[in-house]
């Protein structure tokens, strides 16, 4: 079984498949200089449709975890904004035949994927797992499925 240790998440390091949602970095003051705007943070990128906001209660898992699914949405982007503070666990890959790679955000953090990233299942740590999520909302399918052969085990840090 292949393994796999998550790194924290970095921007950088995870530029490739998508955007670091968090406040961190440059900002604008509005609200009366009460609030910080961190102006423009994702790119959505659609095929057609629209953008929609819904609401995902996903089951908290634990470290190890084993996974054999991956999966992308070639029609749009995706962006994940957890509504607690906890933690949570992505795996992504360039391609099923690429080695996934596994980070670990800090509770402050979401993230957007770009469109066609392939990426594991949402993997919230703690619960309630609740996730305000940004998608394309459309007339065709915008769901493929990959699932390994042998299943890839990401272990705690």
């Amino acid at each position: 079984m292949p393994l796999i240790h998550p790194e924290p998440l970095a921007r950088e390091a995870f530029a490739p498949f998508g955007d670091v949602l968090d406040a961190t970095g440059d900002f604008r003051l509005i609200n009366a200089g009460l609030c910080h705007r961190h102006h423009d943070r994702a790119r959505l990128d659609f095929s057609d449709g629209r953008a929609g906001i819904s609401i995902f209660e996903a089951e908290p898992r634990a470290l190890p975890y084993s996974f054999d699914l991956i999966e992308r949405h070639p029609e749009g982007s995706q962006a994940f904004l957890p509504m607690t503070d906890h933690p949570f666990l992505l795996i992504v890959a360039c391609s099923p035949d690429v080695a996934p790679q596994a980070f670990l955000t800090n509770g402050a953090q979401g993230i957007n994927l770009h469109r066609g990233t392939w990426h594991g299942v949402l993997t919230p740590l703690h619960a309630p797992g609740l996730f305000a999520v940004v998608d394309r909302i459309g007339p065709t399918p915008n769901l493929e499925e990959y699932r390994y052969a042998d299943p890839w085990t990401v272990l705690a840090r």
